[in-house]
């Protein structure tokens, strides 16, 4: 399999996250979508949206948006429950990701760490709505270890890549502590580096 990512982004890494976990072989191709490698003509014309992640999966068979491929991957694994309830769950965590979190938070990230800007520069609207989205993760995990049921599933991994980076997007997590334990249950469950000690 053939995973097209940028190692800056969240949602790229959520992928190998997941590909890390359940020990799936693959090999990564940086795409530096900075300097529009996504609008070339030859990535183009193997993914017409113009996004990363991709991915082309063993079977040559395509596939893109982050969400959409780690379910995909984590089919018949732990990730992704046998309930159908709980996975009609997960999937609407996976969706709430997309539109009310990544957004916001992620966006915020982008415009500190990538353009330079102050946190006092930050769209308002868009701080305010990360704010949210973080206050509201955190109530969610108020009385419990993971996002649904009793054992991480893609949910987990979906939210804990960009909300484990929200303080390099101008987000306070230290009034939030039912999110600090938990991404630190994630970070140790998928065998990654807590952020706090990255150099």
């Amino acid at each position: 399999m053939q995973i097209f990512g940028d190692s800056n982004s969240g949602n790229c890494l959520k992928v190998k996250y997941t590909c890390d976990h359940l020990g799936l072989p693959y090999r990564w191709e940086e795409v530096d979508v900075a300097s529009g490698a996504t609008r070339a003509p030859s990535f183009l014309e193997q993914n017409p949206q113009g996004q990363v992640p991709f991915v082309v999966l063993d079977d040559g068979r395509p596939l893109a948006q982050s969400n959409a491929i780690i379910w995909h991957l984590a089919e018949q694994s732990p990730l992704v429950p046998d309930d159908g309830y709980a996975r009609a769950r997960v999937l609407e965590l996976l969706f709430w990701e997309q539109y009310s979190h990544e957004p916001y938070i992620a966006v915020c990230r982008y415009n500190l760490v990538y353009q330079g800007k102050r946190p006092e520069d930050r769209e308002p609207w868009r701080v305010q709505r990360g704010e949210r989205a973080l206050d509201l993760l955190d109530a969610m995990l108020d009385d419990r270890e993971w996002l649904v049921g009793g054992t991480m599933t893609v949910a987990d991994v979906s939210l804990v890549a960009y909300t484990r980076l929200a303080p390099e997007g101008g987000f306070d997590l230290g009034s939030r502590p039912h999110v600090r334990a938990w991404i630190g249950r994630v970070e140790a469950a998928l065998g990654l580096r807590p952020v706090e000690a990255r150099a």
